[in-house]
């Protein structure tokens, strides 16, 4: 081990009362003036630091903010899908909760068929009326809608 990073070590886990020597090697007591001093100047440096903290903590986010945005979305998402499945989970559970959601959900498939899908002039007014949605959630307009 190198021997001046030994030194450096061994005098960081010092106490604050005492300090090793060189020349002697013995353990001598600190005055209590030499104390004061190094805890003003650790409490110095930690002011200092915890000044320039939003600065460093603005510089780091200005930085990083894409893959910092990034893993908060995927963090958000994992969250938010055990949440649902916890939920989903839990009205399972509830004894007849279940086999009514899947009658209503049996129900409105047979009424979706018959409604748009057993008829070509159906299938025509469903595939208008997705592409009108389309083009509005896309931000497109429709050629046939009034100008504003």
């Amino acid at each position: 081990m190198n021997p001046e990073v030994k030194e450096d070590v061994i005098e960081d886990f010092i106490s604050p009362e005492f300090i090793s020597t060189e020349e002697s090697g013995s353990v001598t007591p600190f005055s209590s003036s030499e104390t004061n001093e190094q805890w003003s100047q650790v409490v110095d440096k930690a002011t200092a630091f915890l000044a320039d903290l939003p600065d460093y903590l603005t510089d780091f986010f200005g930085q990083y903010k894409r893959p910092i945005v990034t893993a908060g979305l995927i963090f958000g998402s994992v969250i938010a899908v055990k949440l649902t499945l916890a939920i989903l989970n839990s009205i399972n559970e509830i004894p007849l909760l279940s086999p009514t959601f899947e009658l209503i959900g049996l129900g409105y498939s047979a009424w979706f068929i018959y409604r748009y899908l057993l008829r070509a002039s159906n299938r025509k007014e469903l595939s208008s009326d997705f592409n009108e949605l389309k083009a509005q959630v896309l931000g497109q307009r429709n050629q046939n809608a009034p100008k504003l």
